[in-house]
């Protein structure tokens, strides 16, 4: 997971938690990143001013691309 794409994780915990998938693979979760957060409650705000699912969907991932990028400056 880089910080740069999609600023880590939102809920960041101490331990990485470790599961296995249905091929005995085991995978590694770090909970939601920053940018889905963030792109969850633009969501929330533009479905509730009438968008429609998929241009507010698109919307949103736009509005946390640039929330992470003010981030940097």
């Amino acid at each position: 997971m880089s910080n740069k794409l999609d600023g880590g994780p939102a809920f960041p915990i101490s331990d990485k938690v470790a599961v296995r998938d249905n091929l005995g693979e085991t995978q590694y979760l770090y909970g939601m990143t920053l940018r889905d957060y963030f792109a969850a409650k633009a969501m929330q705000a533009l479905l509730q001013r009438g968008y429609a699912q998929d241009d507010a969907t698109k919307r949103a991932y736009n509005t946390a691309d640039s929330m992470l990028k003010a981030r940097q400056s």
